[in-house]
């Protein structure tokens, strides 16, 4: 018959006491995570559980660091997978784009844009036109309209932030 200091029910009581902040200062070490070494303490003396029958006093330490290492072994080995497996999906997931919607839109975003350019006065909306829907730098719209580099460079300047200003309100 046990005693009553021996019951394993006492073990466990016992063992909870003396080695709950040592397994979690353990478990804490080898994961780096304190929430989730907190849940993983809580599932080694949960576990301990299991082996009530086996338990004595001079072997409880042993078992309660099994347990921890077995558990953080399949922590590490989960966390791992699901990085991977994140990491695949991140590489390999196809993102979802409508093509139709986009060209519609692009395709609105340009009318107005045209319908903004009749409004520029003359000089500045030629400038932009060549600029933007021509590909032409500063120095070759100065050469080509006869102007100084600087005046082509404002005309730009200007037209561009006009054409900004509308898009935030359009927008």
């Amino acid at each position: 018959m046990e005693t009553t200091a021996y019951t394993s029910d006492n073990i466990i009581t016992r063992s909870y006491e003396e080695y709950h902040q040592v397994i979690l200062n353990y478990i804490t070490y080898r994961i780096a995570h304190r929430y989730e070494a907190e849940d993983l303490t809580q599932d080694v003396f949960v576990r301990l559980m299991d082996y009530k029958q086996m338990l004595r006093p001079d072997t409880v330490k042993y078992f309660l660091f099994t347990i921890a290492r077995n558990l953080v072994t399949d922590y590490i080995r989960r966390y791992y997978k699901k990085q991977e497996i994140d990491s695949y999906l991140y590489d390999f997931t196809v993102t979802s784009s409508n093509d139709t919607e986009e060209k519609i839109l692009a395709d609105d975003l340009a009318s107005i844009e045209r319908r903004q350019l009749t409004i520029l006065p003359e000089q500045r909306r030629v400038v932009y036109i060549l600029s933007r829907y021509e590909d032409k730098t500063s120095t070759e719209i100065a050469e080509e309209l006869h102007l100084s580099r600087r005046t082509v460079e404002n005309h730009l300047f200007l037209g561009r932030r006009e054409m900004r200003e509308f898009f935030k309100k359009c927008i």
